[in-house]
């Protein structure tokens, strides 16, 4: 701990001087003060990591000096010293804030010990409270567009209820940040919440990872292990992409639903759980149903309240607020100074379509801070290093242009050159997605999304 500031507080000399040397000698910065009203007002320059208090003091004593420091900044430990202790008085330093309480004459092994543990549960409290900070700071849903305060409403009426939520949306829009706050704004927010990426997960494996494995079951398993449902009892499990799941997953899903009991890969005893359902998916499930590749009875199970998020592009006047949140975010992150975008930057933005929505956006004010010239983040940058008007309004310009027959883009070009590549690969291997998406070394759920987004088909 050598080199935290310390602040010694008490209006005997012999005993600032003789704590000032101990201290010192253990490698701390020490300021004194005299009075409480001294500390009071050295505490903001000097800003000390804990203070040494004495409680018996001319003037302001030491337990409304203790109650005066709690309300400055940067907060401290304070550890109170007193040569007339007495039970009540420790217990009242206790109740206005006192991290510990010692008795005069002091023992210097007790001392440094006691200041040890001050400034340790200190650096714990403030490394928790920047976590906390930033992960406030990720997870915040941004913008004041209608469209998000639409949303906002909903998921304040559905929160407080056990009730399941189907939240639709393109990818990268947001539908998280929507489960994960209707969870922070439930009754069960101090449970645990277990997010499940269903199109990460291959098929044979989706099973063991919901409901669990006992050892030996499978080939890999050496160990029980509890699935998401377990590990989100008492608290929310939140099924993200839930339209790209499996069909027999989707069954046993549907009887966790029903029954909330669910029964680990290679076990026959059942387990109950205690878990709040949310789904997310960019699919029209109603399409998935028609082709047999979702059950009808699970959707309905799941979209009992549903919100939909809506697209970057439907809500652009939060792009701003947007590209303030991520410049902050990032330079938090990277420990850089935070920049600046100027106007004609966020007009440029602003124009975009952002096919890949919010998280599109994220991924170009880090390559703009990043590639940027200068303090601030000009619209000539934004051109520069993002390309012209951008993928999404090239499709745009290329319309007002007279549609197929106008200059188009570079990034037109290339949105084609997908499209007829994908296309040559889907017909090379007769249309098995699964060894399409190998070949391409690609996720299956990516390759679905590509397929739906050019609007590819066997007889196409």
């Amino acid at each position: 701990m050598s080199g935290e500031r310390i602040l010694v507080v008490d209006d005997e000399p012999g005993i600032r001087a003789a704590l000032k040397q101990v201290l010192e000698y253990e490698g701390y910065v020490v300021q004194t003060a005299a009075s409480g009203g001294e500390a009071i007002t050295e505490y903001p320059e000097f800003r000390p990591r804990l203070v040494l208090l004495d409680v018996k003091m001319a003037g302001l004593d030491g337990l409304d000096t203790l109650t005066r420091l709690g309300g400055l900044e940067p907060p401290a430990p304070v550890v109170m010293i007193s040569g007339h202790g007495t039970i009540a008085t420790a217990v009242e330093a206790t109740r206005r804030g006192a991290f510990d309480f010692l008795e005069k004459p002091l023992d210097s092994d007790r001392l440094l010990v006691t200041v040890r543990n001050a400034l340790a549960t200190a650096a714990l409290r403030r490394e928790h409270a920047e976590l906390k900070g930033a992960a406030d700071l990720r997870h915040a849903m941004v913008g004041s567009s209608p469209a998000l305060a639409e949303v906002r409403a909903l998921m304040a009426r559905v929160a407080p209820t056990p009730a399941r939520v189907l939240i639709s949306g393109e990818n990268g829009s947001g539908k998280e940040l929507v489960a994960r706050g209707i969870h922070q704004a439930s009754p069960r927010a101090a449970g645990p919440f277990v997010e499940v990426n269903c199109a990460a997960i291959p098929s044979e494996l989706i099973e063991s990872e919901l409901f669990g494995h006992l050892k030996g079951s499978f080939t890999g398993a050496v160990a029980d292990r509890a699935g998401k449902f377990e590990q989100a009892d008492g608290g929310t499990i939140f099924l993200d992409e839930v339209g790209d799941m499996a069909l027999p997953a989707q069954a046993k899903v549907l009887r966790a639903l029903q029954e909330g009991i669910i029964t680990r890969v290679g076990g026959a005893r059942s387990v109950t759980v205690d878990v709040r359902v949310l789904a997310a998916t960019n699919k029209r499930l109603e399409e998935e149903i028609a082709a047999g590749r979702f059950r009808e009875d699970l959707y309905y199970r799941l979209n009992v309240l549903p919100i939909h998020v809506p697209a970057l592009r439907e809500r652009r006047e939060d792009i701003p607020a947007l590209v303030r949140h991520f410049v902050d975010l990032l330079s938090r992150e990277s420990g850089a100074p935070p920049r600046t975008f100027d106007e004609a930057a966020l007009r440029s933005l602003g124009r975009r379509e952002w096919p890949g929505n919010i998280r599109e956006l994220r991924n170009a004010v880090e390559r703009l801070l990043i590639l940027a010239d200068g303090k601030a983040v000009t619209g000539a940058d934004v051109d520069r290093i993002l390309g012209g008007s951008g993928a999404g309004a090239a499709a745009s310009d290329a319309d007002d242009e007279g549609g197929e027959g106008g200059h188009g883009s570079f990034e037109r070009f290339k949105l084609e050159a997908e499209k007829t590549f994908l296309a040559e690969q889907l017909r090379a291997h007769e249309w098995n997605v699964s060894e399409t998406a190998r070949a391409l070394q690609m996720p299956r759920s990516n390759l679905y999304k590509k397929i739906e987004r050019y609007g590819l088909s066997r007889d196409g």
